[in-house]
This record gives structure tokens, C-alpha cells and sequence, in this order.
């Protein structure tokens, strides 16, 4: 081996639980990111060959695609229940499910609150871009009041379709819950921030003390009818303030308010 090339060492590559196909994702669509975090954990936590991960109906229903994990298919809104079913039957099998706004928190919402008031040992990584992406852009649980969508051409009117739904908020008061925590992925620094996060998710559900959920606010430039870069400046300046990051339950921290991880607006 030459000198340069004991030099040289690889500082950055693909996670091994992340495979090597190209993803179907709209350009500027965050899903590819929180793919490749949840892979990385796997990684790191070395718990590839254990983990089960639940893909519902969304725009992340070909996620089995995506990771070398055992993979299964639920219908929409039913993540939850097939995760049930399988972290009960393979209880030393790590279990995660990958959910939209529109799948968790509409359809699925009543699977969502029993699972965590079951305290269900699973982790849950919730996309909220407060859209339904698949279907072509309708007003989601989680659209913003005023906001436009296929649905709500003059914006989402509360006095007709009521308020969006805050789910951590909703699932901090539930003794079932482990970790409930609201991250996003649009600077270096939140990225890492919701790396930290998604592992917690995993190594709580490792530790056996409950369900998690880490909610990442997103973006949808398609059905937003924006570019990435506009997109991501919509989301800081409508979702974070809305949808506040941080912190909203940790059973291993002292209780308190959520801690706010800051929008960050204009890091690189």
C-alpha cells in the first residue's frame, strides 16, 4: 500500500442499513435525510439484524425499498397495530414504524393514542410536512390555519375543519410515553440534533421503558408548489413557530416545558 493511500481514510459513506437504491422522493423531499439518520443508527446501535421497520400507506409506503432491515407493509393508519403485533410475538426484535401527518395523525390516529397508551416498546418516526404528499396535496391534521391546499383553496378555515393537531403535545400527557420530541432537518445543526433524537428512540425501546416518538417537521416543495430552498424558509417561518422543537417528554429528565431547539434560520 503507497503512503498516500495509508493517509487517506474514509470519513463519510453509506450506512450499511440504508441500501443502495435510488430514492423515489421528489428532489428536496427531507424523507432521504431522515432515511439515511435512521440508518445511521442502526449502524451505530448495531442492531441491523434485529430490527423490524412498519411502512404504511404515504409517500414512504416504498420505504422497504430503502433499508436492509426486515421490512413489513401495513395498511394505512395500521402501523401501529402491525408494530404491536410484532414487537409481542418478537419481543427481543428492535420495531419502528415511519409514518406521514396524514397516516398517523388522521386515519391513524386512534392506532397512534392506544398504542402509547399501551406503552407499546416500539419507536415511531413521525414526517410531518403538514400535507398529504401521495394523493396529490389535500389539507392534512396537521395543515396550518389559512393554510393553501387541493382542499382548502382560500385556506384552512378552523371554524369549519377545526384546528391542526399537535402531536407531541397530545402524546406528552400519556403515561405509556417514553420520549416525545419534535426535531427538524434543515440545517447541519438540526440534523445532528435529530440524529440524537432517533437514536434515544431506538435505545429507550433497547432499554424496555416505553413507546417514542420523534416527530421531524418536513417540507412538501411539490405539493407546497415551491422550490427546496422556498420551501424550507415556509417551514421556518410558519411550521417552527406553530409546531415549537424540542424536547415535550422524557422519562428520564426531570419534567419540564419543552426545551426549544431553535429554527436556526439562515445556517448554511
Amino acid at each position: 500500500m503507497s503512503q498516500i493511500a495509508k493517509e487517506h481514510k474514509i470519513l463519510f459513506s453509506r450506512p450499511h442499513a440504508l441500501a443502495d437504491n435510488i430514492f423515489h422522493y421528489c428532489p428536496g423531499c427531507t424523507h432521504g435525510i431522515v432515511h439515511r439518520l435512521v440508518a445511521e443508527v442502526l449502524d451505530d446501535l448495531g442492531i441491523e439484524g434485529i430490527t423490524i421497520g412498519v411502512c404504511p400507506v404515504g409517500c414512504s409506503v416504498l420505504a422497504y425499498n430503502y433499508f436492509n432491515c426486515d421490512m413489513a407493509q401495513a395498511a394505512h393508519g395500521r402501523a401501529p397495530a402491525v408494530a404491536t403485533g410484532l414487537k409481542r410475538a418478537h419481543p427481543e426484535s428492535v420495531v419502528f414504524t415511519y409514518q406521514g401527518d396524514g397516516d398517523l395523525a388522521s386515519i391513524g390516529m386512534a392506532e397512534t393514542i392506544h398504542a402509547a397508551l399501551r406503552g407499546e416498546k416500539i419507536t415511531v418516526i413521525f414526517i410531518n410536512n403538514a400535507i398529504y404528499g401521495m394523493t396529490g396535496g389535500q389539507m392534512a391534521p396537521t395543515s396550518l390555519p389559512g393554510q393553501v391546499t387541493q382542499t382548502s383553496p382560500y385556506g384552512r378555515d378552523v371554524a369549519v375543519a377545526g384546528y391542526p393537531v399537535k402531536v407531541c403535545e397530545l402524546l406528552s400527557s400519556i403515561e405509556g410515553v417514553a420520549l416525545a420530541e419534535r426535531v427538524t432537518v434543515d440545517t447541519p445543526r438540526h440534523v445532528n440534533q435529530a440524529k440524537k433524537a432517533i437514536r434515544q428512540g431506538f435505545q429507550y425501546q433497547i432499554e424496555g421503558l416505553g413507546y417514542s416518538i420523534i416527530e421531524v417537521i418536513s417540507t412538501c416543495s411539490t405539493n407546497w408548489g415551491m422550490t427546496p430552498q422556498d420551501a424550507f424558509e415556509w417551514m421556518r417561518q410558519n411550521m417552527l413557530p406553530y409546531y415549537p422543537l424540542g424536547v415535550y417528554k422524557d422519562v428520564k429528565a426531570a419534567p419540564a416545558a419543552a426545551t426549544s431547539l431553535g429554527s436556526e434560520q439562515g445556517e448554511a
